[in-house]
């Protein structure tokens, strides 16, 4: 398939970037982390993003989403990594709908994903047990009670958890840390006793959240999928979830090298323009290139995953969810380290907003797996 979007994509794409630059620009995020907002995120413009469509992108029309796909959905990321919009749409639109579409039964995508599409229910995926990404470690353990479960343990770096109706969290109900048989994934309600939730503000002002389980309740009625075969599901809305984040880093990294770029046409050191400086100009250009390889591979993964049909589903697209994410967030690093200093001492200031895609692309880069974390996976993959 050819590496270009079609109309109606390109049409999302430019809807989607008017609608941000508008309504959510960086000056937002500026002023949610100033005024240590208790939501970190603006309800109202969730709600406009819910009427849009945008909540029900990768929602089947079946359940009132419009099914558009993820290289549609990936376009909004991207956007939104232009503007660094805080707001549930990984959480909740990507991960949150994608783990229900994939692995719930009926009468849970009944209940939930048409919650989702209007905007009126936030989830929040609870996966990493400890404080680096490995999905085959729980963190969290779910012993038989009765005719349900007792979940015991912790989870961090849960990305929107403090403002979430639902938890979707993986345990394990069998097996050994590292086991991949013996994961269960669960939804479960945040008001539900023995569930604690602490807000943690990230370096990037955007949410997350540590989850304390002592002794959480839960019914069969509670699981998602079927009982120690989560980690299947789960690996496809990592996927997913990686694929997004890959956009969103790509956005982010193209609106640092444009506004670099103006400022090196801008600024004037010892009589010239340091645009006209060709030390300066390799680097910009080295850049350049480096977001162009990464606009191939992060299209590619997005195309294969609006082909995959999740049945006969083979190592491609984890492969290429792998060689995103690493790709995305290696050229992240590079556009915001050559953000910052190319815009000299006035970089490191919090008065300029390049420090805030910095910021973010750190935060970015370490959810849901690292580039070394991808790079090893990428290799295992191919035999290595």
């Amino acid at each position: 398939m050819a590496l270009v979007l079609n109309e109606e994509q390109q049409m999302l794409k430019e809807s989607a970037k008017g609608f941000l630059q508008e309504n959510a620009p960086v000056e937002a995020l500026r002023s949610l982390r100033d005024e240590r907002d208790a939501t970190g995120y603006s309800k109202d413009l969730w709600q406009q993003m819910a009427e849009m469509g945008w909540a029900g992108i990768l929602v089947d029309e079946a359940h009132g989403g419009l099914e558009f796909g993820h290289v549609g959905m990936g376009q909004v990321m991207e956007e939104n990594g232009r503007t660094l919009t805080a707001s549930p749409l990984l959480s909740t639109a990507v991960l949150g709908a994608s783990a229900i579409s994939i692995g719930g039964n009926e009468a849970q995508k009944s209940a939930l994903l048409p919650a989702i599409v209007e905007g009126k229910l936030v989830t929040a995926l609870a996966v990493d047990g400890g404080s680096r990404h490995k999905p085959t470690r729980t963190g969290v353990t779910a012993e038989k009670s009765g005719d349900g479960y007792s979940l015991s343990g912790e989870k961090q770096f849960v990305i929107d958890g403090h403002v979430a109706d639902k938890i979707i969290a993986s345990a394990r109900t069998s097996g050994n840390e590292g086991d991949t048989d013996g994961i269960t994934l669960f939804i479960i309600d945040v008001d539900t006793q023995g569930l604690e939730i602490e807000r943690v503000i990230m370096a990037d002002s955007i949410n997350s959240a540590i989850i304390c389980f002592s002794g959480v309740a839960v019914t069969a009625e509670n699981i998602l999928g079927e009982a120690d075969k989560g980690l299947a599901v789960l690996q496809q809305v990592l996927d997913i979830g990686n694929a997004h984040l890959s956009a969103e880093l790509l956005g982010l990294s193209q609106e640092v090298l444009e506004r670099t770029v103006t400022y090196m046409k801008e600024r004037r050191q010892y009589g010239a323009l340091i645009g006209s400086y060709q030390g300066l100009q390799h680097r910009a250009a080295h850049l350049f290139s480096e977001i162009e390889l990464a606009k191939s591979v992060v299209l590619k993964v997005l195309q294969a995953l609006d082909e995959d049909d999740g049945e006969s589903r083979d190592s491609n697209v984890a492969l290429l969810a792998s060689l995103a994410k690493a790709k995305a967030s290696e050229v992240a690093t590079l556009a915001t380290n050559e953000g910052v200093q190319l815009h000299g001492g006035i970089g490191m200031t919090d008065e300029l907003d390049i420090g805030f895609f910095m910021k973010r692309a750190r935060v970015a880069e370490q959810l849901l797996g690292d580039q070394r974390f991808h790079m090893n996976r990428f290799a295992a993959i191919n035999g290595y």
